[in-house]
């Protein structure tokens, strides 16, 4: 998908007339005079980002996925973010994409968190995934409309007032879709095929143990950090799952893992030695 503001659609220019390019185009390095009838435009591309986002629906919950790094370019500039956001106590939000529009979202959710969320509740009444996803879609689609995007696309996962599994998907556009198998950036090249094989159909996720969903989501991680030149091999891991004994459903557990490692071999690129035309190696 282009996320190009100049590349999104609008009225034919026989009606309003050809769009001025250079508003967007405007800097402070033109003649003020130049600027006078034009805004200033500090936000139209992103500039340090985070990757894609994994993740899926298992028997009891969803479990979700992203790596640590920042990348400004292609210079791996930091390796400590934290991009999956806990929001309440039973709902999980991964962001991929500019890292500033990242924190803007994350003060958002916090403040959402503070004036909905009910602690207190044994009545069940607290803040769920679907009201985030919904609260988020409406202000990504708001910045969109005022050609200001969140440079991000983000995963919501969680759980529905009657306690299946929720995952949904938003861009930076407001379009918003649902599956059991979802990810951001490259993975949603790399990573959903290897994820649909585990999950074919939508409702195949009720067949899934939570083993089997960590395994795999493994797999794709791993996948990702030898594939795109975005991805680390150290990534934070969040399970939602509830757990029923003898028809009785406990409350919803978030198991919350900061900071995993790849189990890659010598955690190295040793495998490339047999690749024809790495080093010494000639066709």
């Amino acid at each position: 998908m282009n996320h190009d503001p100049f590349h999104w659609g609008r009225p034919s220019q026989e009606t309003y007339g050809g769009y001025n390019y250079n508003i967007a185009n405007a800097s402070n390095h033109q003649q003020e005079s130049q600027l006078d009838n034009f805004p200033k435009v500090h936000s139209q591309q992103p500039i340090i980002t985070g990757t894609s986002v994994v993740s899926l629906k298992f028997k009891h919950g969803i479990i979700m996925a992203a790596d640590n790094l920042g990348s400004y370019g292609s210079l791996l500039r930091f390796n400590n973010l934290e991009r999956l956001i806990k929001v309440g106590s039973q709902t999980v939000v991964g962001i991929s994409g500019d890292i500033s529009d990242l924190q803007q979202i994350e003060r958002i959710l916090h403040e959402l968190e503070i004036e909905q969320e009910i602690y207190d509740s044994d009545g069940g009444h607290h803040l769920r995934a679907p009201h985030v996803h919904e609260y988020l879609s409406k202000i990504l689609y708001n910045r969109r409309t005022k050609m200001d995007p969140l440079w991000n696309a983000v995963i919501v996962g969680g759980f529905n007032d009657d306690g299946t599994p929720f995952l949904k998907y938003i861009d930076l556009l407001g379009v918003t879709y649902t599956s059991s198998t979802l990810a951001t950036g490259f993975g949603s090249h790399l990573a959903v095929p290897l994820l649909r094989q585990l999950i074919p159909n939508d409702i195949d996720y009720e067949n899934i143990e939570e083993d089997e969903a960590r395994k795999v989501l493994e797999n794709c991680m791993r996948v990702l950090f030898y594939r795109d030149a975005r991805a680390s091999d150290k990534y934070s891991l969040v399970t939602i799952k509830s757990e029923s004994n003898e028809g009785e459903s406990t409350p919803k557990k978030l198991s919350y893992n900061h900071e995993t490692e790849l189990k890659v071999e010598g955690q190295s690129w040793k495998f490339a030695k047999d690749i024809s035309g790495y080093g010494s190696k000639q066709l």
